[in-house]
């Protein structure tokens, strides 16, 4: 599939599932609480599908897909049935309505958690922290050498890539040193560091990863697999093809591959392609193409994948697999908070943001990875919808939820006037979040660093 389309098509997937699942949420709940739904829709705007259920509940799927909501019967938005009194939202106990308000981050959390056990059911494909380090930057003036095999970071133990990257990137969001223990080819084990806090401040996560230079170690330059549709498979290449040359300049190895194909190209994308097929030498011509794989920066691809590393595959049972995705949830949890603070207090750069252009880019990316990684990222964006949703911002769910404390703690509802100065209030930083997460999007795509 066309990588804009199906960036496009699994977004639609993603949000449809996610925004459906949380508004279920509050659906679900508040209906258990007695209180009547006027409407629950699927999007925003106006209604492309719509069903009158025999109750009178509006069910509709809305042309804007960016969220969702349910309407309940509500006193501060008309006058109410006496007959009906007892199902409108305000009359209930503050406990039913805050619980209808949490209902959907609960949901999206519980949905995480069955994402991650899922995923482990069928088996997590990840692969062995065997690294090399690019010549010159900091993992290889660390000590990193090629064939090193990663046992422990900040003194977590990682086995898989994955856990890896996750310990490195938090260390990168502090741009503190990162004390490393690796085993050589050779057999023998070295503790090293890796100097993170040489980073300079103000960027992302992604040329912080440049910067540092370490990648899994290169497999050989053939062709694993050919992606249907993009500029390798549309000028003649097939799997299994051994990649010889790029414009004349030999390959060495996987890794190179990339060099050479982002030097060239940033002179022309139509590149002059030599591979060896069946042990006869083959001449292409390939027009690369300026890809964003998972909002990160654009660079210059084909549209080739190499042979898999060693494989790391965490497959467990059932109750093995809940325990895990238990785990797992709470680590992502933690590791957003953590991003967020940071964030907050100058650590960590904005840049790291990334809005719906880079949440599509990278539910294409993981869709085409397999079922495992599609699932990940399902969870992984429905905890973040959890988080966001919770944050005390006014129209957000957590907003309400401050509204009902400070309900609670004073003894009495918190008056219109504060509510809809909160609702211009929250609007206003809503929108400013997204703006700048849009920016940062388009930024990535047409100002690459």
């Amino acid at each position: 599939m066309n990588p804009f389309f199906g960036s496009v098509f699994w977004l639609l997937v993603t949000l449809g599932v996610l925004v459906t699942f949380h508004e279920f949420g509050h659906y679900w709940v508040a209906r258990r609480c007695g209180v009547k739904v006027l409407r629950f829709s699927v999007g925003f705007g106006r209604a492309i599908w719509k069903h009158v259920a025999r109750d009178g509940t509006e069910y509709q799927v809305a042309a804007i897909p960016l969220g969702g909501y349910v309407k309940m019967l509500d006193a501060r938005e008309g006058e109410v049935d006496p007959a009906l009194r007892e199902q409108e939202f305000t009359a209930q106990p503050i406990w039913k309505r805050i619980a209808i308000v949490a209902a959907g981050p609960g949901f999206n959390i519980i949905f995480t958690v069955a994402a991650f056990w899922l995923m482990f059911v069928l088996g997590r494909t990840d692969y062995a922290p065997v690294v090399t380090a690019e010549p010159q930057s900091i993992a290889a003036q660390a000590g990193i050498r090629p064939g090193d095999r990663l046992l422990s970071l900040g003194g977590e133990q990682v086995t898989t890539w994955t856990g890896s990257l996750d310990a490195i990137a938090n260390a990168m969001l502090g741009r503190t040193a990162l004390p490393v223990t690796v085993r050589g080819t050779d057999g023998s084990q070295r503790s090293l560091v890796l100097p993170l806090d040489r980073l300079p401040a103000g960027q992302d996560i992604g040329q912080y990863m440049d910067k540092l230079g370490l990648e899994l170690a290169a497999a050989p330059a053939v062709a694993a697999t050919v992606s249907p549709g993009d500029p390798a498979a549309l000028a003649g290449l097939q799997a299994g093809d051994k990649i010889l040359s790029i414009d004349g300049v030999a390959v060495k190895d996987f890794n190179d591959l990339g060099k050479q194909i982002v030097a060239a190209a940033a002179k022309s994308p139509k590149l002059s392609v030599e591979v060896e097929r069946n042990h006869r030498p083959m001449q292409f011509s390939v027009t690369a193409r300026m890809e964003s794989p998972e909002g990160g920066a654009a660079r210059w691809v084909i549209g080739v994948t190499p042979a898999a590393s060693e494989a790391a595959i965490q497959h467990y049972g059932p109750l093995k697999a809940f325990s895990e995705s238990l785990d797992l949830t709470w680590q992502r949890t933690t590791d957003t908070f953590t991003m967020v603070s940071k964030m907050l207090t100058g650590q960590a750069s904005t840049k790291n943001l990334s809005g719906v252009i880079g949440i599509a880019q990278a539910a294409n990316m993981s869709a085409q990875a397999g079922l495992d990684r599609f699932l990940e990222f399902l969870g992984l964006v429905s905890l973040s919808l959890a988080i966001i949703n919770l944050l005390p911002i006014p129209i957000l769910d957590g907003g309400h939820l401050l509204y009902y404390l400070i309900e609670l703690i004073k003894g009495s509802p918190v008056s219109e006037r504060t509510m809809i100065a909160g609702q211009y209030v929250g609007i206003a930083l809503l929108f400013t979040l997204m703006g700048l997460a849009f920016y940062n999007d388009i930024h990535r795509i047409i100002l690459p660093s």
